[in-house]
């Protein structure tokens, strides 16, 4: 374990809330020098909140930064660069049409007089980046013309010359990898590390927590959860620690869960055959019945968006077969799926759900337009009616159906957004992380509707990093590892299986 004495970055008590969703709640997070220090969490544990206060692009509503000893307020990314705290992310944000060297040093050419680059120097330079990173290539060729990993290379050289930085943060540095692309960047990383500098790696691939890390810093919900010696956890142990284990917190929702199943259709309404997409999911066989709500279990990057994805139609399987109601699905598309009565709530609200600057009920009412075709318009009165309606069914909280979504709190415009699909009347409704990021009331009010459709006779996909979210309300339980379905689980699911079974130990 590292000597708290060598920290290099200590953050203490950083709070940090946005309309409708405290983000961040009294967290600490402490990096020393020459560590690879992995950051670890689903999808709105708070990593990225947590970052961008360290790197200046947010500001902490309460808690403290020190750098190297010393108490500072990062007030910009500019600021961070200066401070040595430098950051690569996901998507690599370089040009592919200039040189490897260009890209090094564009913006700090080395120049002659009237500006004239001293080409010879730039090259020299680059070319120096570049093999104190272990790598002997070819700086005047365009990046564009080397690997994925090559530019990842690039763009942490970058980094580290701008500010000659002390401090580097790998947001995801491994999404689209190679396994021997990224053993590169794990040399490369060590390197670093062994060389006194400080490294934050973000990411969702656990088995690589554990090939390349010191220490892991666990968030869930805004929460810190705790900080380890890598060498001291599981892989089965860090998973509980992302997913969290509140069996003991079920309330009268599994009873009513347990109701429910009696009413569960006999035939099959959605089916899924060796269903699948080169790249990003492979095969399954998937069947959900009128009445039955399925989840789907599994860590980040496990596949289940992919297959929500696929079954509403926003990506084209190359493989495999579908039918609803007996009959084979040819068309897939979103309109095509809404046209059959299938809906999609999708992961990211605010980039592919909401539209912000349009109302609520405006918003409610897109997805039974469309159904409808634009040639038959819903009149204005309508409109009101069903937004009317559904605000009330929901608790929307708000002063009038004239309210712009994007002035709504998380938890309201999510349930816009399920409000949406509940106007359309559909027969399937796929709800992927229905209840990120909202507050715990809002979480349950939509778990109780999930159940509440059952009763209707409708059928849910149910996805949640939240593996008590997932108990509670599904009747079965598929569950994803590594883009494939890996288990099955029906009735009532012992939670020790499950979780053995999402970390890829069940015996």
């Amino acid at each position: 374990m590292p000597d708290p004495s060598n920290d290099i970055v200590v953050m203490t008590g950083i709070d940090k809330s946005f309309p409708g969703v405290h983000a961040l709640d009294n967290v600490a997070f402490s990096l020393a020098r020459g560590e690879i220090h992995a950051l670890v969490g689903e999808n709105g544990a708070g990593k990225s909140t947590l970052i961008k206060i360290l790197t200046g692009a947010d500001r902490a509503d309460s808690g403290n930064i020190e750098f190297d000893g010393r108490m500072v307020t990062v007030r910009s990314p500019l600021h961070a660069q200066e401070l040595g705290i430098s950051t690569v992310y996901q998507e690599i944000n370089l040009c592919p049409n200039l040189t490897v060297a260009e890209n090094l040093l564009i913006g700090r050419q080395p120049e002659r007089l009237h500006f004239a680059i001293r080409w010879g120097e730039l090259n020299r330079r680059a070319k120096t980046f570049m093999r104190d990173l272990g790598l002997d290539i070819d700086v005047t060729q365009p990046l564009g013309s080397y690997s994925i990993a090559i530019q990842q290379m690039v763009a942490i050289a970058r980094a580290l010359s701008i500010s000659n930085a002390r401090v580097l943060i790998l947001d995801e540095p491994t999404s689209s990898l190679t396994i021997t692309e990224t053993a590169q960047l794990f040399e490369v990383m060590r390197k670093l590390r062994d060389e006194g500098i400080a490294i934050i790696f973000i990411t969702h691939f656990l088995d690589q927590v554990f090939q390349v890390s010191d220490r892991v810093t666990v968030l869930r919900n805004g929460a810190l959860v705790g900080t380890y010696a890598t060498k001291s956890l599981s892989r089965l142990d860090l998973i509980r620690l992302m997913l969290g284990r509140s069996l003991a917190a079920l309330d009268d929702m599994t009873a009513h869960k347990m109701e429910s199943s009696k009413r569960i259709g006999t035939e099959p309404l959605l089916e899924a055959e060796q269903l699948g997409l080169s790249g990003a999911l492979e095969p399954l066989d998937l069947t959900l019945h009128k009445g039955e709500v399925v989840g789907l279990a599994g860590i980040l990057g496990s596949g289940r968006t992919e297959v929500a994805r696929l079954l509403f139609g926003v990506d084209k399987p190359d493989t495999g077969t579908a039918r609803m109601n007996g009959k084979p699905i040819r068309s897939f598309s979103p309109s095509a799926s809404i046209r059959r009565g299938v809906a999609l709530c999708p992961e990211d609200r605010k980039v592919e759900g909401i539209i912000g600057e349009l109302s609520i009920r405006e918003n409610i009412i897109l997805a039974l337009q469309a159904g409808r075709y634009w040639f038959s318009r819903i009149g204005t009165r309508e409109q009101y009616e069903i937004a009317d309606k559904y605000m009330k069914l929901l608790s929307i909280s708000a002063p009038s159906p004239d309210q712009k979504v994007k002035n709504l709190s998380g938890g309201n415009q999510q349930k816009v957004i399920v409000a949406r699909w509940l106007a359309a009347n559909p027969k399937v409704l796929i709800l992927d992380e229905p209840t990120r990021g909202i507050d715990v009331g809002t979480k349950a009010d939509i778990q109780r509707l999930v159940l509440d459709l059952a009763d209707e006779g409708k059928s849910c996909v149910f996805i949640s990093s939240e593996l008590d979210e997932v108990l509670r309300t599904s009747h079965r339980v598929v569950v994803m590892r590594d883009r494939a379905k890996a288990d099955e689980f029906a009735g009532q699911v012992d939670e020790k299986r499950l979780m053995h079974s999402i970390a890829g130990t069940l015996s």
